[in-house]
């Protein structure tokens, strides 16, 4: 693969054709097959070395992030930033209000005590036709454009909050191989359940954010509904989180 440096401070990745179907197309079946391979991929990611690179939340060409700790990354959720710029107006103006907003990043804040400090490569965007998957497992994982350097687990939960969005999916196969994977690999992490349960708030206050500014109001309700939940359960519980974990 080779980097270039292009206009407008835009930088550009170009690599070997990689083939496969989108894990998006997959039968539950198929997934089911697909998600070892995928979460050894994840880890492997997890491993990789970021020196020479610094801060927490997404990061720039550069490799520098703009948080000084995991928490404060996951809690500037509630901050508009130029990427999704007047979701909180939106919000305001569709009569829904900031009241959820408010209720998931309280939850959040009281969840913070249970994450860790690590710093590692974190994928954040799995869906949206970004994991190719072939026979033998996955084949690529492409566009890290919303790259995070904090906890690896992140990518777990994002697995976690959009699988009931796939009605062909079987939720209980994504449960299952997370469980086999941790405790294959383990040990099973620590605050597991409360570090799941901070990182699906996140996720869903940044798809509330995103769909307020792009004006798809269905799908904020949905993600509306999700935060409250989330926001009402005790920590670490949650229907999303795996049984037993």
């Amino acid at each position: 693969m080779t980097a270039l440096d292009g206009a407008e401070g835009w930088a550009y990745a170009v690599s070997g054709r990689v083939r496969g179907t989108a894990l998006d197309d997959l039968s539950g079946e198929a997934v089911a097959r697909t998600l070892p391979s995928l979460l050894r991929a994840l880890d492997a990611a997890a491993r990789v070395d970021l020196a020479g690179t610094s801060g927490y939340g997404i990061w720039t060409p550069d490799g520098r992030a703009p948080h000084a700790s995991w928490p404060e990354a996951l809690l500037a959720i509630g901050t508009e930033t130029p990427r999704v710029p007047g979701w909180r107006a939106a919000l305001v103006d569709s009569g829904i209000g900031l009241g959820p907003v408010e209720a998931g990043l309280s939850a959040l804040a009281a969840l913070t005590p249970c994450l860790p400090d690590a710093r590692r490569l974190i994928h954040g965007d799995l869906l949206s036709r970004n994991v190719l998957a072939g026979e033998a497992g996955i084949t690529g994982v492409l566009d890290w454009g919303n790259a995070l350097y904090g906890d690896p687990l992140y990518d777990a939960a994002w697995l976690l909050h959009w699988w009931p969005w796939y009605p062909g999916w079987r939720p209980g196969d994504l449960h299952a191989a997370l469980l086999t994977h941790w405790r294959a690999t383990g040990p099973t992490p620590a605050h597991l359940r409360e570090r799941l349960h901070a990182y699906l708030l996140h996720i869903a206050l940044d798809a509330l954010a995103f769909c307020s500014y792009r004006g798809r109001w269905d799908e904020v309700r949905a993600h509306v509904g999700t935060v409250l939940t989330l926001a009402s359960a005790g920590e670490g519980e949650s229907v999303l989180i795996p049984a037993g974990a």
